[in-house]
C-alpha cells in the first residue's frame, strides 16, 4: 500500500522514544532529512520528561510538517493517545500524550508501541514491502511482534496485540526461551558474549544458539497456526546472530502440520536503519 497524495509531499516527525533515549527525525518519502537525539531521564516526574519530548521536537516541527508518530515501550489506547506503563519511565502510569502533543504542535499524533512501529516500518520502508501480511518481530531483550494483515497495522484495542512473547511455554513464556533473556535466563551468561564466543567458533556456544533456534522455531509455529503470514522480519539485537541459530529455526518450522503454509513462508533480516523513528512516521501512513 502507497503512502496517500496528500502527505507525500510533507514530512512527518517521527519519535523513538525509549526506555533512557529520544530519537526523532524529519520524514519526508522514504528519507529521514535530520535526526535529533536526546537523553531521557527516566526518573524524572511526567512534566519534566514531556518537556524532555518538546526540546528534541520543536526544531523539527516547521510549516510542511502533516503529523507526528510516537512509538512507545508500553501500552496505548490507540484511539485516544494514552500511553499506560512505558517501560522503565516510572511516573508514566496513565500519560494522555496525544492531547498534550497536538495541543502543544496543532498537527495530527499517532502513537502505538515500539513493535508495532517496526512491523509498519518494515512494511512501508524495508523488506516488508510488497506484502500483503506479514509480522515483523523484534528479538531483543524481549520478544515483540507487529502484526500487518490485508495492509494494515492490526494493534488490538490498547496496542497489545502480537504479543506472543508472553504465551505460556514450556514453564515459563515464550519470550524467558525465544528472545535475548534466553541465555541469561538458562545459561547463566549474557547474550554479548554468547555471540562473541560463537563468532570465534566455540562450540558450547554455537550450541546454545543450536537451542535458541528451536525455541524460536516452536514460537514461529505458533504464529503460523494464528495468522498464516506470508513473510516474517527479523529485528532488534539478536538477529545478529541469524547464520547460528537459522538451521534449528526452521528445522522446528518444517514440523509444521501445513507444508505449503511453510514452503510459502519467508524469514528475513531487517536491513532498516533508524527503524524507530521511520515506523512512527509510517503509522501515518498505515491510515491513508
Amino acid at each position: 500500500m502507497a503512502q496517500s497524495i496528500e502527505i507525500s509531499n510533507k514530512y512527518i516527525v517521527g519519535i523513538d522514544l525509549g526506555g533512557t533515549n529520544i530519537r526523532a527525525g524529519s520524514v519526508i518519502k522514504k528519507e529521514i532529512t535530520q535526526i535529533k537525539t536526546g537523553r531521557l531521564n527516566s526518573r524524572l516526574p511526567i512534566e519534566d520528561i514531556i518537556q524532555q519530548i518538546f526540546d528534541i521536537t520543536d526544531s523539527l516541527v516547521v510549516e510542511n510538517v502533516f503529523g507526528i508518530g510516537i512509538g512507545v515501550p508500553g501500552l496505548v489506547m490507540e484511539d485516544r493517545g494514552i500511553v499506560f506503563d512505558v517501560i522503565n519511565i516510572p511516573s508514566w502510569k496513565e500519560v494522555p500524550l496525544k492531547n498534550i502533543m497536538e495541543e502543544r504542535y496543532q498537527v495530527p499524533v499517532l502513537i502505538n508501541n515500539d513493535a508495532n512501529c517496526f512491523a509498519v516500518g518494515e512494511y512501508h520502508f524495508g523488506k516488508g514491502q510488497g506484502s500483503s501480511s506479514m509480522i515483523g518481530m523484534t528479538l531483543g531483550t524481549g520478544l515483540g511482534s507487529g502484526i500487518i494483515l490485508n495492509g494494515k497495522l492490526y494493534s488490538g484495542k490498547n496496542c497489545g496485540a502480537g504479543e506472543f512473547g508472553m504465551i505460556d511455554y514450556l514453564d515459563n513464556c515464550l519470550e524467558y526461551y525465544a528472545s535475548g533473556q534466553f541465555f541469561q535466563n538458562v545459561y547463566k551468561i549474557n547474550g554479548e558474549e554468547v555471540f562473541n564466543r560463537a563468532s570465534q567458533g566455540d562450540p558450547s556456544a554455537l550450541n546454545m544458539y543450536v537451542e535458541f533456534g528451536k525455541h524460536l522455531g516452536n514460537a514461529i509455529k505458533i504464529i503460523l497456526y494464528a495468522l498464516e503470514p506470508s513473510k516474517i522480519i527479523f529485528g532488534g539485537s539478536v538477529r545478529k546472530a541469524w547464520p547460528f541459530f537459522q538451521e534449528s529455526m526452521w528445522k522446528r518450522i518444517k514440523t509444521f502440520a501445513y507444508k505449503q503454509t511453510v514452503q510459502n513462508l519467508a524469514i528475513e533480516i531487517s536491513e532498516l536503519e533508524n527503524s524507530g523513528i521511520l515506523g512512527a512516521a509510517a503509522l501515518h501512513y498505515n491510515i491513508h
